[in-house]
């Protein structure tokens, strides 16, 4: 069985959207898009490529399976992220995606509408993680059902204001801090193991 393992920028006051560009996801006219682009750094770079090593798969809601199916396959800088995502393979929960999708290595999860039982599904016949990156309402949903074991959150030291929020609407929850580490530009990488009430 897998591991769902959840990474997420987020500012301080917990928003998540947008952060790589300006144009990434306006909607409720959201105007700061790319927020995180300034706060990248080599520790940033090193303790990413950490997680890019371990063995497994990658699982995306639709939104950011297609920002990224637009950019990684069209790259050619020798960057060490392409060629990790462009072979790994690669599961899309979607409605409205059919196959054969334009990413190498990629398939629309099967299971119709009950996106967390499919979601088991997928984890149970999973060896290592199943890394799940951005996506935020397919990771709200994967957290109502209980199925997300790990986040790792790089927290910002930003204050947006406005913009959609990791956990808006999560029910009460305990999460464990496993390890942190902080870059040259003050943000916070958190590893933090899920676990949940049972009372």
């Amino acid at each position: 069985m897998g591991e769902i393992v959840v990474t997420e920028s987020l500012t301080l006051d917990g928003v998540m959207q947008a952060p790589g560009r300006a144009d990434e996801d306006p909607r409720g006219g959201f105007v700061h898009g790319g927020w995180a682009a300034p706060y990248a750094d080599a520790v940033m770079g090193a303790e990413m490529a950490k997680g890019m090593t371990r063995p497994g798969v990658m699982l995306f809601g639709r939104r950011t399976y297609e920002a990224l199916a637009e950019y990684w396959p069209k790259q050619t800088d020798g960057n060490p992220y392409t060629e990790k995502l462009n072979k790994v393979r690669k599961y899309v929960v979607s409605s409205t995606l059919v196959e054969p999708l334009p990413w190498m290595n990629s398939t629309v999860v099967p299971g119709g509408g009950d996106v967390p039982a499919a979601v088991a599904a997928l984890r149970d016949a999973t060896d290592g993680d199943i890394a799940v990156l951005g996506s935020g309402q397919l990771v709200r949903t994967l957290a109502a059902a209980g199925l997300v074991d790990r986040y790792v959150l790089l927290i910002h030291p930003l204050v947006l204001g406005t913009g959609l929020r990791l956990f808006d609407g999560a029910e009460l929850g305990e999460l464990r801090l496993t390890g942190s580490v902080t870059t040259g530009t003050g943000v916070i990488i958190a590893t933090y193991e899920a676990s949940r009430r049972t009372s």
